[in-house]
Order: C-alpha cells, then sequence, then structure tokens
C-alpha cells in the first residue's frame, strides 16, 4: 500500500486495489515518512473500509483528533462486540463509537454523568447489545481508570443497535419505543405476561425491529390482500390486537400500516399468545 496522506503520526491514508480510499491506524506509521512512500506493514494495526469516501473523511478527521490508545481499545471493543451479538454491523460504528467513547472519558474525567433514560428497555428488548455494552464498559474502566456504570453500557448498546439497523439514534429511540408499546398492548389485550425466553418472543421481537424501522423510515412491503384477508378471518382476537398496534403507529407516527404489516403482526402474536396459553395448560 502507498502513503496518499498523513493524517498524524499513527494514522495515515491509502487506497485498495480498486481506487478506495482507507485509513490505515498503526503506531508510528506516519512517524518521518512522506507522501508516495509505501507503508511499513509490519506496523499496520488495523485497516478501516468504510462505506463511501464521505464516512472515510470523517473518520479521518475524527482519528486525527483522538489518543491513539482510545481508538486502539475501542477497535477491540468492536471485535469482542462482534462475537457477543453474532449480527452484521454497519461500518459507521467504528466513527460513531469511537466518538462516543472518547467523549465519555472525557465527560467521566470532568465529573460530567448522564443517566439512560431508556437502560430498562435496553436490557429487554436489546440484551445481547446490552451484554456487549457491559463488556464494553467493563474494557474501558480496566484500561482507563475510569468506573463508567450500566447507564453508560445502555448508551454504548444503542450504537450497537443502531450499527445493526443501518439507521440514527432518533430512529433507533422510536424503534425501542414501538417494540415496547406493541408489548404492552400484546400482554393487556390477552391478559398475559409474555414468556422472554421463548421462540416466538424472540420471533417477534426480530420481526418487531424491522417492522418499526420501516415505520421510522417510512418504507413499506407490496401487500398480498389473499393471505390478509385468509389470516383477519381465521385470528380475528389477534387481529383486533393488531387493529390497535395500528392504531397507535398511525397516531403516533403518520404511518399507514399495510395490510400485509397487520398479516405478520397478526401471526406473530397468534404464535405468542398460543404458545403462553399451552405453557399455562400444561402446568394445570
Amino acid at each position: 500500500m502507498e502513503i496518499m496522506k498523513i493524517i498524524n503520526n499513527n494514522i495515515i491514508s491509502s487506497s485498495d486495489e480498486k481506487g478506495r480510499e482507507l485509513v490505515v491506524m498503526g503506531r508510528g506509521l506516519g512517524f518521518q515518512v512522506k507522501v508516495g512512500q509505501t507503508i511499513d506493514e509490519s506496523k499496520v494495526e488495523k485497516v478501516f473500509r468504510m462505506e463511501s469516501n464521505a464516512e472515510t473523511r470523517q473518520l479521518q478527521d475524527l482519528l486525527a483528533e483522538i489518543p491513539l490508545e482510545h481508538v486502539q481499545l475501542v477497535n477491540q471493543i468492536i471485535e469482542q462486540s462482534k462475537e457477543i451479538i453474532e449480527r452484521k454491523m454497519n461500518r459507521n460504528i467504528y466513527i460513531t463509537l469511537i466518538d462516543h467513547v472518547n467523549y465519555a472519558i472525557l465527560r467521566y474525567r470532568e465529573n460530567i454523568n448522564f443517566k439512560n433514560p431508556l437502560i430498562w428497555e435496553i436490557k429487554k428488548y436489546y440484551a445481547k447489545e446490552f451484554e456487549a455494552g457491559c463488556n464494553a464498559v467493563s474494557m474501558i474502566n480496566s484500561h482507563c481508570d475510569t468506573q463508567l456504570t450500566e447507564d453508560e453500557a445502555a448508551s454504548i448498546a444503542m450504537h450497537f443497535v443502531n450499527a445493526e439497523l443501518g439507521t440514527d439514534m432518533p430512529h433507533t429511540i422510536d424503534v425501542t419505543k414501538i417494540v415496547q408499546t406493541v408489548f404492552k398492548i400484546v400482554s393487556y389485550s390477552f391478559n398475559i405476561e409474555i414468556d422472554q425466553e421463548s421462540l416466538s418472543y424472540e420471533r417477534f421481537l426480530t420481526h418487531l425491529k424491522f417492522f418499526a424501522l420501516r415505520v421510522v423510515t417510512n418504507s413499506r412491503h407490496e401487500d398480498d390482500m389473499e393471505l390478509h384477508e385468509i389470516i383477519k378471518s381465521k385470528y380475528p382476537k389477534e387481529y383486533k390486537c393488531s387493529e390497535k398496534i395500528k392504531h397507535f403507529i398511525e397516531s403516533e407516527f403518520h404511518f399507514a400500516v399495510s395490510p400485509e404489516e397487520m398479516t405478520y403482526l397478526t401471526v406473530h402474536i397468534k404464535r405468542i399468545t398460543t404458545q403462553k396459553n399451552e405453557t399455562e395448560e400444561s402446568l394445570k
């Protein structure tokens, strides 16, 4: 790889075989070198390949201002988090999390601490992401002599959720609100406590996250009207619950819930409530 630009002593810009810009990190990588020289690959610790040139420039600007130790730490956090969460994440996570963690450390040293109002919801609906957030906080506290709390773990978890959904923080907050409210509607409608350990719950939770994402980004599915009418007729109680969800979504988010969305919501509600009833019967 050839040096295209020297960001600082530890960060340089290069390009891959297709001419796409890369950000390359390594201690001393940019020290006493010149543009056009070949990169000393023995010093390379991480190569950042972003989704676009705009993101690459954002990352360059960010890394120019942040201590190498913080960047190295966040890179380790992301690699471990991938193993915990086991889902694909947008590469933008390197920008958002490096910036967030660096700021969290600075805030702690200035004795500025924030409570996360969504911590309960994050623990409940994003368990793996929260686990990864707790692991991140443990690593930060160990490496940086800080005492960050679960509130910070929840904030970091939200960045992982953003990276999975490919959206931004305001949308992720709205997604969480929708998921929380839909589960409340189902619980109240059928007077049940939903089993959060069940496979039906996990399936419904996954569906709801992407349903909510379609709501907040105003995206829609094509409708299968024949299937919709069959499901509506076959599961009237569950469909009535879906109508309550539809009313909430349309009144709060001004999103017209399509017949196909109603179909899938009804099917998932049927699964999750049927499993609950079957479990209760087996205990009698």
